[in-house]
């Protein structure tokens, strides 16, 4: 469904300048867009030659994913992809985010799937006739089952299969797509999945995680590799999900070395290596023992730190640890997607501390200067070095969205976290971290990994029932946004 967003302008404008103070431009080149991702939303589950991925397989799995819920439907946008990009060019995106299925491109890993490239393809071709910039993912965590059944990113075999899948996609969207990314997310995808247990494949094997860390890493520097020969001309990258990590109390020898650990396990496992073609030393002590050492071999880091041209920075929320547990009258504010077994290999006594901000229906704190700070500081210390661009590629909050009687969603908090978030992103250009683009999480409701559909990120509402989209005000602020390029003062 197409909507016709001009006879909103005036509320757009009214919603995006609640107050009136001097606008902040944003820079020329700044480029504004949403993301999704394939398995989130395509539905369609085994249409077209599709087979399993991992996570076909765990939403089968009882207690798994809340309500039983399962990706085989989704968004429909298998089905109604025309319609959404018309939505997208109505909301003035500039660029758009999407990730391609792996189970969907090469089924069981296995030879090239026609019907599944030909989406792709038609989808790309929809976005340049939209004006809109196509920005392909590779992998945002959709792993054909039957190569999990033969060790998953456990076994280094994996990531040789990935850059041959990386290949496949460039052999049918090299001529149209100029920016790829390999990999979102690696943290999760490894420690959240085969360490926590809470995402696919639903592992809780302390080893197999940092193999399959490692493995990610290796398969995103085989592609890097394989891509850069095949076509010189292409920006490549990757994108991680970063945090600021601090210790409750600066003061306290046990709270700062908490804060050590997880920033090395979150953020350094994958910043190092890429950028710096080494595991700190401090890492290494940390989790080397616990299989890390087994499965590094010679010349894998010099692989992993093929240069690139982009790092997408993920940024939810920031983490607040302590050697200590919280009060008990604070425990209950604590983020409650933790897993219950800790995906953090070396996390023995870390534990989380609120600090008493708003937070989202995640339980997530909401805390914008974190952004600013994340991306100074991996600007300072890795990017700039190595001439590369950052980009946010994803950012955003679910909240329990009502649909009021007129129909409309008046999600102003969501709104509020936009513009917040969208203002840390100038701050940290203000103090010399040059940010070249923004995508908003998500431009749809979908299909929240393990929370299925209890949680919405969209600036679109979808009705699952009826799959009708609806743009929420939290959309028609960002179309202000987007068309004024500027982030009205506050």
């Amino acid at each position: 469904m197409t909507i016709d967003l001009r006879e909103d302008r005036t509320h757009v404008t009214d919603l995006a300048t609640s107050t009136i103070a001097p606008a902040r431009p944003f820079p020329a080149d700044f480029l504004f867009g949403a993301a999704t991702a394939a398995f989130q939303i395509e539905g369609a589950a085994f249409e077209g030659g599709r087979t399993a991925s991992i996570w076909d397989a765990f939403c089968r799995v009882p207690g798994a994913v809340i309500d039983g819920d399962t990706g085989d439907v989704a968004c429909d946008h298998y089905h109604r992809m025309p319609q959404d990009v018309a939505l997208m060019r109505d909301l003035g995106l500039q660029t758009y985010r999407f990730s391609t299925s792996w189970a969907r491109v090469r089924p069981d890993g296995g030879p090239v799937n026609p019907t599944g490239v030909d989406f792709y393809s038609r989808l790309v071709d929809e976005l340049l006739g939209a004006g809109i910039k196509p920005w392909l993912t590779l992998y945002h965590w959709d792993l054909p089952q039957a190569l999990e059944e033969r060790g998953g990113w456990a076994n280094r075999d994996t990531a040789e299969l990935f850059r041959d899948y990386a290949l496949s996609m460039h052999d049918a969207l090299g001529d149209r797509v100029d920016v790829w990314t390999t990999l979102n997310e690696p943290w999760c995808s490894s420690f959240l999945s085969y360490t926590g247990g809470a995402h696919a494949p639903g592992r809780q094997d302390v080893a197999a995680g940092l193999a399959a860390g490692h493995h990610l890493l290796l398969a995103h520097g085989l592609a890097v590799q394989a891509l850069r020969e095949r076509d010189p001309g292409l920006e490549l990258g990757i994108t991680l999900n970063l945090a600021p990590v601090h210790p409750v109390d600066p003061s306290d020898a046990g709270d700062v070395d908490a804060a050590r650990r997880i920033d090395g396990q979150f953020n350094r496992f994958f910043l190092d290596p890429i950028f710096r073609g080494a595991y700190a030393d401090d890492l290494l002590a940390d989790v080397g023992p616990l299989g890390l050492d087994a499965v590094v071999r010679p010349g894998d880091l010099e692989v992993i730190s093929t240069p690139i041209d982009t790092l997408g920075v993920n940024y939810y929320h920031g983490e607040h640890v302590s050697a200590r547990p919280a009060p008990i009258e604070l425990q209950g504010s604590a983020p409650t997607d933790r897993p219950t077994r800790s995906p953090f290999p070396a996390a023995d006594g870390v534990h989380w501390h609120p600090q008493g901000l708003p937070t989202t229906a995640m339980d997530w704190e909401v805390e914008p200067d974190g952004l600013r700070e994340l991306l100074v500081r991996v600007h300072r210390e890795y990017a700039d070095a190595a001439g590369v661009k950052l980009y946010v590629t994803e950012n955003g909050a679910a909240y329990d969205d009502v649909v009021a009687a007129d129909g409309a969603v008046h999600d102003e908090e969501r709104a509020e976290f936009l513009r917040g978030h969208l203002g840390a992103i100038l701050d940290a250009i203000e103090e010399g971290a040059p940010v070249h683009g923004y995508f908003y999480w998500s431009l749809l409701d979908n299909f929240e990994w393990a929370w299925g559909y209890d949680k919405r990120f969209g600036l679109v509402r979808v009705d699952y029932d009826t799959q009708v989209r609806t743009v929420k005000d939290s959309g028609l602020a960002y179309s202000a946004i987007i068309r004024d390029r500027a982030l009205p003062g506050r």
